[in-house]
């Protein structure tokens, strides 16, 4: 993925209205993202910690969705495996994100959801750039490059649902 701006960012957006996009917190390191290294842009929001945010790039330009963490559970510590990217974390680091359902049928409320790494660090995972900790990556005899086709394909499947 290609360095991204704070306007091509914002305008990218498909399942909140201009003034939502226009208002919501942006990441402060957007110059120092490791941009070669990642297949979309994820970021939580510091201010609201039930808000997260996913831009990736598509046939038809950059998509982005708007997030919202489901509350964590409390009981029995577990672990989870990511949907996209299939590392699994302890405790907390898998979170339920639902993105609303873009035009009318997000309107009516209804939104999609899916499993996906806490901290949106799919891509670093995948490369061994950031630790999942102990039992993070399952060993699998596919190349990097299979393992990133599979997770843009995931994350494709997933914006298709906030779309349809």
């Amino acid at each position: 993925m290609g360095p991204l701006t704070e306007r091509d960012i914002r305008a990218s957006f498909i399942n909140c209205t201009k003034g939502e996009a226009k208002r919501l917190a942006l990441p402060s390191d957007l110059s120092t993202r490791p941009w070669d290294d990642l297949d979309f842009l994820g970021w939580r929001d510091p201010a609201s910690p039930q808000r997260a945010y996913l831009v990736t790039e598509s046939g038809d330009g950059l998509v982005g969705v708007a997030l919202r963490l489901a509350s964590p559970r409390a009981g029995q510590p577990r672990r989870g495996m990511c949907s996209l990217c299939l590392t699994t974390h302890p405790g907390d680091g898998v979170s339920l994100m639902t993105a609303r359902k873009a035009g009318r049928s997000g309107q009516q409320g209804n939104s999609v959801g899916a499993y996906i790494c806490a901290d949106l660090a799919c891509s670093l995972y995948l490369r061994g750039k950031k630790d999942a900790g102990p039992g993070g990556r399952l060993h699998e005899s596919l190349t990097l490059e299979e393992k990133v086709e599979r997770t843009t394909a995931k994350l494709t499947a997933f914006l298709h649902r906030v779309l349809d």
